[in-house]
């Protein structure tokens, strides 16, 4: 289920930029650029699209390779998404596997971190032909929302990751464990 929730967000993605690529906007003084080809276009380059994505993935696999040489030395998995079982306390997944199931949430990140830029360029620009005078105050909500938006996504992703990679490091250097 959750590789088809990353193919699907990887789908997307693609998607959204060969859209943005193939139909470029084309502005004059008098004319506003595309609805479509503006929206993806400001998505694509916005960095709060990819932060939690890249955040939540740099932490997991953190936590992950941290556990690492507890495994190797009999240890168990607490998380049970990463074990064989599905069942907490039991025999970790591959590697590699860890690696492709933290790849695939990043992705499912990076759709849901997608579809709140795509709704909020679209939220501004109706706020812009609705309040024309202040583009200054409605371009700063629209940033400030989705700055927002990135760092609660990027800290509720990583923050345990983090805290749980500087414990298994420490852990591991006073027992001894490479």
């Amino acid at each position: 289920m959750l590789h088809r929730a990353a193919l699907r967000s990887a789908s997307v993605l693609t998607v959204t930029a060969l859209t943005g690529i193939l139909f470029p906007t084309t502005v004059s003084a008098q004319e506003q650029p595309s609805l479509l080809g503006d929206t993806v276009k400001k998505v694509v380059l916005d960095p709060t699209t990819y932060a939690p994505a890249i955040i939540a993935y740099d932490a997991t696999m953190r936590d992950w390779n941290s556990s690492q040489p507890f495994f190797r030395n009999g240890y168990v998995e607490h998380n049970e998404r990463f074990t064989r079982t599905g069942l907490p306390n039991d025999l970790p997944i591959s590697y590699e596997a860890g690696q492709s199931r933290i790849l695939s949430d990043a992705l499912v990140t990076l759709e849901i971190s997608v579809v709140n830029n795509v709704a909020d360029r679209l939220f501004e620009r109706m706020l812009l032909t609705r309040f024309p005078d202040h583009p200054k105050l409605v371009r700063a909500l629209g940033w400030v929302e989705r700055g927002a938006f990135a760092s609660y996504m990027s800290y509720s992703l990583s923050a345990r990751h983090y805290r749980q990679a500087a414990a298994n490091t420490q852990r591991a250097q006073q027992l001894g464990f490479r």
